[in-house]
Parts: C-alpha cells; structure tokens; sequence
C-alpha cells in the first residue's frame, strides 16, 4: 500500500470551519484518515463535517483561546495520530498603531492557543507514538511585510516552537514540522484585497511565478507530512509559495 495514505489515523484539525483548515480536513478524510475537526462557528464546522468522505468523523465547537473550551475538548477526543493546526488570524497594523490589546488579539490566537493546546494534549497523553505535528505558518516568518509585525512574529514564534516539539519528543518517534505559505485564495485573501485595495492586490499577484496558491495546495503538503512517507522530515519548514520569493519577476 502506499506510504501517503492516511488509513488508521485519526488527526485533529483546528480552524476547520473555513479556508484551509476546511480543506485539509477534507482531504484528510480523502486519503482514508478518521478526522476530528473544531472551530468556533458551529453552522460553518457542520458545512465542513458534511463534505467529510466515509464515516467515524467527530466536531467539537471550541473557542481554543478560552482555557475551559480548549481543556473540556481534549478530554473528549479520542487518541491522535496527528494534528493540524490551521487557527489563525491577519491583522496588519502599522508600529505606530500597536497596543498590548493588538498584540494579545493576534498572539492568542496564533501562539499562545496552538502552545497551550500542545500542552494540554501531551499532558493527557492523547498522542500516540509516531504521530506527526503539523504548523500552518507563513513565508512572512521569514520574509515580513509592512504592517506585518503581529502576524510575522508570531508565526515565527510558531516555527520555533515546533522545532521545540520535535526535540523534545522524538524518542516516542513523534514528528513537528511547519508549512510556510505565501498567499493562498482563502477568505483570508477576500480580506486582505478589501483592505489594501484590488489594484495592490493584483500588482502582489504579479510576483507569483506560478500564480497563487489554493487550499488544496496545502492540504496535499499536510498530507503528506502526516503520512508515513515523510517518516524522516521533522524540525523542518516546507515553503509553498508559487516562486514568490525567488524575486525574478
């Protein structure tokens, strides 16, 4: 059998009501994987769990920045095999627009959540050995933009931490890896355009040799990665980005 199926795992997806959480939630399922899904928003969770392929598939509607949602889910789901974590948010704030209650919004959601659901999750011994931790992080990690502190950094700070995971827990042959994407046609996107304008969002686009990423993408990047094929990949970030950063054009 191939070494990319899913079959025999159960992985839990965050942020899966929408985007790419939605989509890697999908094709998990695609790939023969039991899929435990969570997200705020109930009616859009639902929309994803109904497009999940065969059965045994469970949701939890959990706000992962509230300590009581996110310790009640964790005693509920059953032993995992790998996690995705696709909860985030984009806020782009000038410095001189920056506030505690700015970078606490962006950090809660996109650091401090994702740490302390890790943390929950490994002290309840809910991984099972040779599970495989997925990050969905950014090219801005690495290559911040303008207005871009918040959501660079701790999308930085989340790379570094999964370099923490795959140190400390390698002895129970359990993987931690990121997938840094550049700009993908998400709703994130539909945001981004009606902030900076069409006209900046077209000449970005430009920069794109092979055009802009899709949700499927990525998802087949964190298939991959949660497969048994990428077996010897862990402490690494993989980079989706359409030649983006390759700057020729």
């Amino acid at each position: 059998m191939t070494p990319f199926h899913l079959h025999n795992k159960t992985i839990l997806v965050t942020g899966a009501s929408s985007g790419i959480g939605r989509q890697i939630a999908m094709s998990i399922s695609n790939m023969g994987g039991c899929v435990v899904i969570t997200g705020r928003n109930e009616d859009r969770l639902l929309d994803t769990f109904k497009n999940l392929k065969s059965v045994g598939h469970q949701y939890f509607v959990a706000d992962l920045t509230n300590e009581n949602d996110l310790q009640e889910m964790v005693k509920k789901i059953p032993m995992l095999d790998g996690i995705v974590h696709c909860a985030g948010i984009v806020k782009p704030y000038p410095i001189k627009f920056l506030s505690k209650e700015k970078i606490k919004e962006t950090f809660s959601v996109n650091y401090e959540a994702q740490v302390e659901l890790m943390a929950q999750i490994t002290r309840q011994k809910k991984l099972n050995k040779q599970a495989s931790i997925v990050f969905i992080s950014s090219v801005s990690s690495a290559h911040p933009h303008k207005g871009g502190a918040l959501y660079a950094g701790s999308k930085a700070a989340l790379e570094s931490f999964s370099k923490v995971i795959a140190l400390e827990f390698y002895t129970s042959g359990i993987r931690s890896n990121c997938i840094a994407a550049a700009m993908v046609k998400t709703p994130m996107y539909d945001y981004s355009e009606k902030n900076a304008s069409k006209e900046t969002m077209d000449e970005h686009i430009k920069k794109y040799p092979l055009g802009l990423g899709e949700p499927d993408d990525v998802a087949n990047a964190a298939v991959f990665l949660l497969a048994d094929a990428s077996k010897w990949i862990t402490g690494s970030t993989i980079t989706l980005d359409g030649g983006f950063l390759l700057g020729g054009i």
